[in-house]
């Protein structure tokens, strides 16, 4: 490109390069700019860059100048400040259903939302405990497909498939589509769910979203409006421990009062806190009864008791009684 040539590039040349290659601690001065501009083939001149500065600060780019020890020209505020970045290339990185390559090419996206320099402080690893990166590329696209059919209040098709000690996919259902009407994501326990309204049952159940195959949005109209006419996502995922199903109703719990954060912690600020005695209170909360809402309340010893209904106490000592044969 000749000098002097396409000076209709010239301003949004100028941005990308304040964009990629300046910050408070790297500012560039009009020389250094009139530099790069010519080394992309567009000419400058000391007076255009002033200019050109003000028709930045016009369209909203925050263009800020220094004088003294370190002078020039730098972007100041940008639409994610570098510790927002950070977060954002943590959440990336620790989230078990992006695999690596797609990690990866996220990472590589947000880097280009802060200056070069800063973005070497974005290559960085994360270790979360245990954490195991699906091998399932398709949930990411799964994902946006399935808020376009909850948008557009269309029902979905797939195959669900469960692993066997092999490692090898077993489709439920003999392999036959589901049909489904979505309601809602929710993510729990590492892990992203459909909730939706299964047309063959009748009923409102949950899918795992990385053991879907096939997914494909129809055109048939969302169903299950009076089943789910209320459906609240927030509370179907504090209902559903770990996204286990059972038995749902309210279940009443006798605490000990160290555990007033762990019970708040898990069923919210609302549930009702009853005084009972100096040490406990008692708390009624909805709960889906199911083996691993057990097991949360076998981990807290004996700091909580299901003291009623008697379902879910039967429940309980059933449970118990099941894991002490294991071991007779």
């Amino acid at each position: 490109m000749a000098r002097g040539a396409n000076q209709k590039l010239k301003l949004p040349l100028l941005e990308r390069i304040l964009l990629q290659e300046t910050d408070e601690e790297h500012p560039m001065t009009v020389q250094e700019l009139i530099a790069a501009l010519e080394a992309r083939g567009v000419g400058a001149e000391r007076k255009s860059i002033y200019d050109d500065m003000e028709a930045l600060r016009q369209l909203d780019v925050d263009v800020q100048s220094r004088k003294g020890k370190s002078p020039g020209w730098f972007v100041g505020a940008r639409t994610f400040e570098l510790a927002e970045l950070k977060l954002l290339v943590d959440a990336v990185q620790s989230c078990k259903f992006i695999t690596r390559k797609k990690s990866d090419a996220l990472i590589a996206k947000l880097e280009t939302l802060a200056s070069r320099h800063e973005a070497r402080q974005l290559q960085r690893q994360v270790y979360v405990d245990r954490r195991v990166k699906t091998m399932n590329e398709s949930v990411y696209y799964n994902i946006d497909k399935l808020h376009a059919a909850i948008s557009g209040a269309h029902a979905v098709t797939f195959k669900y498939f469960e692993y066997n000690v092999r490692k090898e996919k077993v489709f439920r259902r003999e392999g036959r589509r589901y049909q489904v009407s979505p309601y809602g994501l929710l993510w729990d326990n590492e892990n992203y769910y459909l909730a939706g309204f299964d047309h063959q049952h009748a009923e409102l159940r949950h899918y795992r979203v990385d053991k879907m195959a096939e997914l494909a949005v129809t055109c048939l109209p969302r169903q299950g409006d009076g089943t789910c006419e209320n459906f609240d996502i927030a509370s179907y995922a504090q209902k559903h421990f770990g996204m286990f199903s059972g038995r749902e109703g309210q279940v009443t719990l006798r605490c000990r009062k160290g555990l007033v954060g762990v019970v708040l912690d898990r069923f919210g600020q609302d549930v009702m806190l009853v005084p009972d005695g100096e040490e406990h209170f008692t708390a009624t909360v909805r709960a889906v009864v199911s083996p691993q809402f057990l097991g949360w309340v076998f981990g807290l010893g004996d700091g909580v008791a299901v003291t009623g209904p008697d379902w879910a106490v039967a429940a309980l000592e059933e449970q118990m009684e099941a894991v002490g044969r294991q071991y007779r």
